[in-house]
């Protein structure tokens, strides 16, 4: 299994430790960099899905750094965490080329989520309006529908969430705390039989054994 890979900047050896430890619990792998010029050195050397850049730290700080490979034609999703909470700052942020900005102090699970947020939005982003699961099935991501047998099935708000975080992790196993944190918002509660009924659904369309359970780990979307 590939888990989405990410690199973060940040000089601040506990609060790296506690964001790469928290990450890891929910199905990242990270990269840790302490200054700006091992990033930039981490970054050529291998490809990520996210960077998580902070601005003030020593070598080349973020917002140099970020506008370096995008100049270089890099255009991996950024999300700047930083103390600077300045209009200005923020703009310097966006001009140099960040997808996203939080600033701190922040909870963790709302870093999760902007995360979760931007890789959703760049994998739909990249790849065509349809999805085809075989001849006689497939999705359209724009209407988010499932075409079966020439039917349209349409799907309830929070399946059709669970149906683009499996097609975001084909073949990945999802655990359930990623699940639960992606399908419901922050202060709702995560309902473990709901959870069950949205799995039961969606392998009924797509056909029982395309989502296997992972006893104690969670679920996996089967594709050829």
């Amino acid at each position: 299994m590939q888990n989405n890979k990410i690199l973060l900047l940040e000089d601040d050896i506990n609060l790296s430790e506690t964001i790469e430890e928290f990450l890891n619990d929910n199905d990242f792998k990270v990269v840790c960099a302490y200054d700006g010029l091992s990033a930039e050195d981490v970054i050529y050397e291998n490809n990520f899905d996210i960077l998580l850049l902070d601005v003030n730290v020593p070598g080349i700080n973020g917002f140099e750094l970020l506008k370096k490979i995008r100049a270089n034609g890099n255009e991996t999703p950024a999300i700047f965490i930083t103390s600077l909470n300045s209009t200005d700052d923020l703009t310097n942020g966006f001009k140099s080329g960040c997808d996203d900005y939080i600033r701190k102090p922040f909870a963790l699970k709302e870093l999760l989520l902007r995360v979760q947020t931007i890789l959703k939005r760049s994998f739909f982003h990249k790849k065509e309006n349809i999805i085809k699961f075989n001849e006689n099935c497939y999705y359209k991501v724009d209407t988010n529908e499932i075409i079966k047998d020439k039917k349209i099935i349409k799907l309830s708000n929070k399946e059709n969430k669970l149906l683009k975080l499996f097609l975001q992790n084909q073949n990945k196993i999802l655990s359930h705390d990623n699940i639960y944190n992606t399908l419901w918002e922050y202060g709702e509660t995560y309902s473990d039989n709901s959870l069950r009924a949205y799995i039961k659904n969606l392998r009924k369309i797509l056909g029982k054994d395309s989502i296997l359970s992972i006893k104690k780990l969670g679920y996996r979307l089967v594709t050829k």
